[in-house]
């Protein structure tokens, strides 16, 4: 029985380090092409994006041989993608990131909230020639952590369905939690994205 139980627990760690690693090369595109861009126009500006590039790179390889990070590793994954994404967007990308617990208390999927982020990017800001802003909240409610990553624009339920990062971190959330975890993702009234994870806080 423990040696089956030790093979059932190796077979999820492989699963989810596999699913970790199924990352959108889309913002990797993105950010070499706003850096070539910045070296003529902003020579500092494409120091600072080639230095959060590099971390970001760094983490993600990091991140795919853990199953779970530190809450406030996850968090300062996020302002750096965001601080990248804001050089790119310029004011076109109005940011906000709130926390109300002790990051270093917990711990999370690594990447998860980050590719909420990148989803809230790719089909909510950059689809917007305003542009508009994303929201990431950290609370706790009753016995789960509440993450919650909120943007400008409207749900496109057919890339919802299809994305592959939001159904890898479907996937990712059920091996890791059972069913003690959720994730939804909604149109509000007020033409802004509602995503939400529940996980166990303990």
């Amino acid at each position: 029985m423990k040696e089956n139980a030790r093979l059932s627990v190796a077979v999820q760690e492989a699963q989810l380090n596999n699913l970790s690693a199924q990352l959108n090369p889309h913002f990797f595109f993105n950010s070499l092409n706003t850096i070539k861009f910045l070296i003529l126009e902003n020579p500092h500006s494409a120091r600072r994006a080639i230095d959060l590039l590099s971390d970001l790179l760094r983490n993600s390889l990091n991140g795919n041989i853990k199953t779970v990070v530190p809450l406030n590793d996850e968090i300062n994954l996020v302002r750096d993608y965001l601080e990248l994404e804001k050089i790119r967007f310029e004011e076109r990308l109005q940011i906000e990131i709130e926390t109300s617990i002790d990051l270093s208390k917990h711990l999370i999927l690594p990447l998860s909230i980050q590719s909420l982020a990148e989803n809230a990017i790719k089909h909510g800001i950059e689809k917007r020639k305003a542009g508009g802003f994303i929201t990431v909240k950290v609370e706790k409610e009753n016995n789960f952590i509440k993450i919650s990553v909120q943007n400008s624009g409207k749900l496109n339920k057919e890339s919802t369905d299809s994305g592959i990062g939001l159904h890898n971190l479907k996937e990712r959330l059920l091996l890791q939690y059972s069913e003690k975890a959720s994730f939804e993702i909604k149109e509000m009234e007020d033409e802004t994205v509602l995503a939400t994870i529940l996980i166990p806080s303990k």
